[in-house]
């Protein structure tokens, strides 16, 4: 997605600005993400602490510090904000109109079933957990807060442990490293099942047969 002067490549971990990339740390580039992703809402310092330092007390010098670094980057002022706006008393907000989403650099589409929910997964790593920031979040006891992940790479997609307390499991197996996964494989993120959908060349790999 695009803004002012600046590219988003949220899935690579990537800020543009013009062909020029905008190094930020990491934590600021989720800081960044997360606001960009609530651009129609005001976002409250404890809902801001809770996605990026989950379980651990920081001092609110450590946002303030991660304010600054966005700003710097973006080349902001908080007098005159383009792109951060401070909310007194309450946390932060992104004020800039957004443009088109990136396209995903990989000619398969992919996406994981949850519930009858349909999550759709970008090029490179989508993290699976119970972080606020995972590409699929799975808020329960059983499932880590940064449990598996799944990297889409080109036509090959595959699934990772990430050192998960109660295991990951694909076609009934614990992935202990990197599996190849294919349309309609079933994966077990602790005690919660999802299923994978892989789509080439404009079409899924296979179907579903009606009972």
């Amino acid at each position: 997605m695009t803004f002012g002067d600046f590219r988003l490549d949220a899935a690579a971990r990537q800020l543009f600005r013009g062909a020029a990339e905008v190094r930020l740390s990491p934590k600021a580039f989720d800081l960044l993400n997360l606001l960009v992703d609530n651009r129609t809402r005001a976002v409250s310092k404890a809902e801001i602490h809770d996605a990026l330092w989950p379980d651990t007390f920081v001092t609110e010098a450590n946002l303030a510090s991660l304010i600054a670094e966005l700003r710097r980057g973006l080349g902001d002022r908080p007098q005159a904000p383009r792109y951060i706006r401070t909310v007194h008393r309450f946390g932060y907000a992104f004020c800039s109109d957004i443009g088109g989403a990136v396209a995903p650099a990989t000619d398969s589409t992919c996406w994981v079933v949850f519930n009858d929910e349909e999550i759709p997964l970008r090029a490179g790593e989508n993290i699976i957990g119970r972080d606020p920031l995972a590409a699929v979040r799975l808020d329960f006891p059983s499932v880590s807060r940064r449990h598996a992940k799944i990297v889409v790479a080109g036509t090959s997609v595959s699934l990772e442990d990430l050192g998960s307390k109660n295991g990951t499991f694909l076609r009934s197996e614990r992935v202990t490293a990197p599996a190849a996964l294919a349309d309609l494989d079933d994966v077990r993120i602790g005690s919660v099942k999802i299923t994978v959908r892989l789509m080439r060349d404009g079409a899924l790999t296979q179907t579903i047969n009606a009972d």
